[in-house]
């Protein structure tokens, strides 16, 4: 049989997610690996959710184990818009949605909006995950170039004018820069989306992980109510409590959610209940916000230690962003430099990284590469810095 004849179009325009194919290689031990966008699993809270998970076992075992409602546990959703409302925006347990990670959330707005030729804006780099959740929809891309402060705001606004269906973007320590728009930005995005008829998908899987300078609000919050059903905010607990759990969230307008509601039924029901009520309890019976401070603390520490070795150990020419917050930092080489190439030798020094060319959609980026700080202690940055210089010195 010819598979080639009965696959859907779809499946000849996406690949395999680069990153997770590089992780297959750095399972290798001896490998000191920059590459995944993992939290450390030193912080995940595994003595509380053992007991959380004991807990719901034994005091509501049946209902549990049964099917649930596709919206999810309400008690988790009152928890989340309480979570927004601290941070000044006001919605209601009925705008959100729980999902399967993040990444479900995107693959359900891509299934709500997307017909095969749409436009949709990314940021440029762009998100690998987002990239691939979306091509399976088949969209137009067009990348927006980023500056230090966030999206470049002449090209948002000469794209805006081509009526694109969706904006997605990653205002707080965006994967794979480590940039954080600035309040200007912020505001000038929301006044730009207000005005066109393009939605706004407003990712936020690392805001909570800021550990230095200052805090702004989401783009949401700087659009009047009326606009509201031009945004979509995406969150996440796989930062912030532990990504095998796989609960996330979409928050969105009335109308939209009913969609997401429909589109969610049809792919899977309902997330997983039974890590819907462990993680409930655990946030009911836990300090969340000093479990936060301790993974902040660490990530500066390593954040600091591995900007601190780039200085000292690359070349001079090297380009390098040095993030607030979140998980990741981009480095650019001279422009003659493939960090495809660069891959290969880095192996043999036993560290790896991820070239960035995987996050354009254009083909762009071969002398890119993003470091994640996050997953290591500080001998293996201390060391694998090293490496990485030799490679790039080779």
């Amino acid at each position: 049989m010819n598979m080639n004849t009965i696959l859907a179009n779809r499946m000849s325009t996406v690949q395999r997610s680069f990153i997770r194919e590089i992780l297959k290689v750095t399972e290798d031990p001896e490998i000191i690996s920059f590459a995944g966008g993992l939290p450390n699993p030193r912080f995940f809270p595994k003595a509380e959710i053992a007991e959380a998970a004991a807990k719901v076992l034994t005091d509501d075992g049946g209902a549990v184990l049964q099917y649930s409602t596709t919206e999810g546990y309400r008690p988790l959703r009152e928890f989340i818009a309480s979570r927004y409302k601290q941070k000044g925006i006001r919605v209601k347990p009925e705008n959100i949605l729980i999902t399967n990670g993040s990444q479900q959330g995107l693959d359900l707005v891509g299934k709500v909006f997307l017909d095969t030729g749409d436009l949709m804006l990314l940021e440029r780099p762009g998100y690998l995950g987002a990239i691939q959740a979306f091509s399976m929809f088949e969209p137009i891309f067009q990348g927006l170039s980023m500056a230090e402060d966030g999206v470049d705001l002449s090209q948002l606004a000469s794209a805006l004018k081509r009526q694109p269906k969706l904006f997605y973007a990653i205002p707080n320590f965006q994967n794979p820069s480590g940039i954080s728009y600035s309040a200007h930005k912020r505001q000038a995005v929301a006044e730009l989306i207000a005005k066109s008829d393009t939605v706004l998908v407003e990712d936020d899987p690392y805001g909570e992980l800021r550990f230095m300078g200052e805090e702004f609000p989401l783009i949401h919050k700087y659009l009047a109510e009326a606009d509201w059903d031009k945004s979509i905010l995406l969150g996440s607990f796989s930062k912030i409590v532990a990504p095998g759990i796989r609960l996330g969230w979409i928050c969105a307008a009335n109308e939209i959610m009913d969609k997401l509601i429909i589109a969610k039924q049809a792919s899977d029901l309902h997330s997983n209940f039974l890590a819907q009520r462990i993680l409930y309890q655990y946030l009911l019976d836990n300090d969340l916000d000093g479990h936060i401070v301790r993974i902040r603390n660490a990530y500066k520490q390593q954040r600091d230690l591995m900007v601190q070795m780039i200085a000292k150990y690359f070349p001079a020419e090297v380009q390098y962003t040095k993030p607030e917050g979140g998980m990741f930092l981009w480095v650019t080489l001279l422009q003659y430099i493939s960090t495809m190439e660069l891959f290969e030798k880095a192996l043999k020094e036993k560290v790896a990284f991820v070239p960035g060319e995987a996050f354009y959609t254009d083909g762009t980026g071969k002398n890119t590469l993003r470091l994640n700080f996050s997953n290591s202690d500080p001998e293996k940055i201390s060391e694998g810095i090293k490496r990485l210089a030799q490679a790039i010195k080779s």
